[in-house]
This record gives structure tokens, C-alpha cells and sequence, in this order.
């Protein structure tokens, strides 16, 4: 991939834009976590309703510790297997943690990719909010054309790029209950 691109899609995310970029399964909706107008213009586009919460995504675990708590989870080692990969985890937020990112929950989705361009992308500017690229209650894109094809001119960058492996969006579990609470379309053995 020609990092011309990851960069361009970064200097966006940097000036507050929103993109598009592959995830593992669906083309995402990302923007910087901690800018709230980012994230409202991302809501807006989407058509969700904020007190539904998002999913930040990161290159790296030490990318989430501003946003999540990790002390104290008996589950650590459970969600630590699981990436980077495919399995979003809900975990206890920290009390700065915006509520523009965690809705009306005490916890928030985050996720370590496995994806390529998207630990890229997260190296180069940081974790990013992640969601789907739809509107909402449609089918998510899974190409650069689907996405033209929902928001028109109204996005920053999309990242060109191949999509992952997996058949669907990521399987979200509560790390406190173990609770599933999205099935993704293959099943992930946890360790």
C-alpha cells in the first residue's frame, strides 16, 4: 500500500475530519476520539443517535489506557488474547473519557486491529473512533465505491484499500460479564 495514502488519510483525521477506511470486514467511519466535532459530524453522517456509544480502534494496547481501565479487570488476560483480531471489548472508562465516545454506558467498545492499514493509519495518528460505514439500519459497505455511494463528497479521505478476512463486523463481548453483546459471523475461541 502506498503510505502516501495512510498519510493523507491521517493528515484528515489530524484536521478533524472524518473517513472511510477497511477494517477487517466492512469499510469504517473513523475520526479522532477526543474531537468532538469530529465525532458529531461523523453521528450526523451516519445518522446515530449518540447515546449508542462508539468503538475506538487502536495499533496498540497502550493506545487505549487514556480511554479505558484495564486495573483490576480479572478478565485482562482474556481480552489481551484476543488481539490484535476481530473481538471489540467493553471496558470500565476512565472518568475523562468523553461521553460523546461511551453514550449512555459506563463502558466503552475498543478494539486492537489486526487489520494492516488501520494499525497504520492508528500508528501514524492515534486511536480512532470506528464504526461502520452506513447509514444507519442499511447494509455496511464493503468497498470504496459503496461508501462514494452512502455519503457522496461528504467524507475527508477515504483509504483505498482491501478489506480483511473476516465474513462481519466484530464480535463485541463485555469484558466484566463475559456477556456477548453482537455475534459476529465466525466464531473466535478464546483462550
Amino acid at each position: 500500500m502506498n503510505t502516501w495514502h495512510i498519510r493523507r488519510a491521517a493528515l484528515a483525521v489530524e484536521n478533524g475530519g472524518v473517513i472511510a477506511c477497511p477494517t477487517e470486514a466492512v469499510y469504517g467511519l473513523g475520526c479522532c476520539p477526543w474531537d468532538e466535532q469530529a465525532v458529531h459530524h461523523l453521528l450526523r453522517l451516519k445518522r446515530r443517535p449518540q447515546n449508542k456509544g462508539l468503538i475506538v480502534v487502536a495499533a496498540h494496547v497502550s493506545q487505549l489506557h487514556t480511554l479505558v481501565c484495564f486495573d483490576g479487570l480479572a478478565c485482562v488476560d482474556t481480552v489481551l488474547a484476543t488481539w490484535p483480531g476481530p473481538v471489540t471489548w467493553v471496558l470500565p472508562v476512565h472518568r475523562h473519557t468523553p461521553r460523546w465516545l461511551s453514550g449512555d454506558h459506563a463502558g466503552l467498545a475498543v478494539r486492537v486491529s489486526a487489520h494492516p492499514l488501520l494499525r497504520e493509519l492508528c500508528d501514524l495518528c492515534g486511536p480512532l473512533v470506528s464504526t461502520s460505514a452506513n447509514l444507519a439500519g442499511t447494509a455496511p459497505a464493503r468497498s470504496a465505491v459503496h461508501v462514494r455511494n452512502y455519503f457522496h463528497n461528504s467524507l475527508d479521505y477515504i483509504l483505498p484499500g482491501k478489506l480483511g478476512t473476516e465474513a462481519g463486523p466484530s464480535e463485541i463481548r463485555h469484558a466484566e460479564s463475559g456477556q456477548v453483546l453482537r455475534h459476529s459471523e465466525v466464531k473466535t475461541v478464546l483462550k
